[in-house]
């Protein structure tokens, strides 16, 4: 039986508006806001994953921004039930809860639950980790086709981190990882209210390019360069990091560096577009009419 407790998803792609709309409407109902983008765990990687400023945070309450240092181990089973701690605990003296961020994965789980697999084998891990090291995904895309041909064909091939967890659920269980994907919702005693921010091509294009030329003027390239001996990490296998880890190894320019940012966190917008469209769970609103009306 569901409670009278709302959480209100505020999703969408990156540079569309999530932090001002979650922050105004957190400030309506008095509440907190839980954030669902998984790259703004990590109190490293500020400037690069344009968390919230301190005159944000300190206007309301976020959970799950800079908790984690690069260097833990944390993954969405983790997370789905850390949020459901905290939302639990929010929601002993608030109605209406809000989470906000672009991570697909993390806000299913918090929304739907997540199948139960095993946590990985440390020494599996490392084995499988150093084909991505030394750049190669083939390794580990043949093993997939192998192991498991049915999610082999519909794998996201630019995702090596998610290939890597499918041959190890594989070999870790002697199953398929298809198989074990039962996609299962879990019963949640809340309402969960889903609305994607619907900002136009152009004029998210727009932001973006904007956002990445102030990260440069905010100290994205020391950021980047302290972060440099770490770039191995899971975490840092992220846009914005990546393209100056290649200037810092002078594969490219810096100019060529930041241009490529701008392009690849464009792809990045239209993957999560694609993503949230898929669930036809979302009402698509504005930035403007979500403050206005939600």
């Amino acid at each position: 039986m569901k409670t009278n407790k709302t959480l209100l998803l505020i999703a969408g792609p990156t540079a569309s508006g999530k932090t001002d709309v979650s922050i105004a409407l957190a400030k309506r109902y008095n509440t907190c806001v839980i954030s669902t983008d998984s790259r703004q765990f990590y109190k490293e990687m500020k400037i690069g994953t344009a968390v919230p400023s301190d005159e944000d945070l300190k206007q309301v309450k976020h959970y799950f921004i800079g908790h984690l240092s690069v260097h833990d181990y944390y993954n969405i089973y983790k997370f789905e039930t850390d949020a459901l701690s905290v939302l639990n605990e929010c929601f002993q003296t608030k109605d209406t809860v809000i989470a906000c961020g672009g991570s697909g994965l993390y806000i299913d789980a918090l929304c739907y639950g997540v199948d139960d697999f095993p946590d990985p084998d440390p020494h599996l891990r490392k084995e499988l980790t150093e084909h991505i090291r030394n750049n190669r995904i083939d390794v580990l895309l043949q093993q997939l086709s192998e192991l498991d041909p049915a999610y082999y064909e519909i794998v996201d091939k630019n995702n090596p981190h998610r290939i890597l967890r499918a041959v190890e659920v594989c070999l870790q269980t002697g199953k398929t990882y298809s198989s074990q994907r039962k996609q299962n919702q879990k019963e949640r005693q809340f309402t969960v209210k889903k609305y994607c921010l619907d900002v136009a091509r152009e004029i998210l294009y727009q932001r973006i390019n904007r956002r990445t030329d102030q990260m440069i003027a905010q100290g994205l390239i020391e950021e980047a360069k302290a972060l440099y001996p770490l770039r191995y990490l899971n975490a840092l296998n992220t846009v914005g990091y990546k393209e100056i880890f290649e200037y810092l190894e002078g594969k490219s320019t810096l100019e060529e560096s930041i241009a490529n940012i701008k392009t690849h966190t464009r792809r990045y917008a239209k993957r999560q577009i694609t993503w949230f469209k898929r669930d036809t769970t979302y009402q698509w609103i504005s930035p403007e009419e979500a403050i206005e009306n939600i």
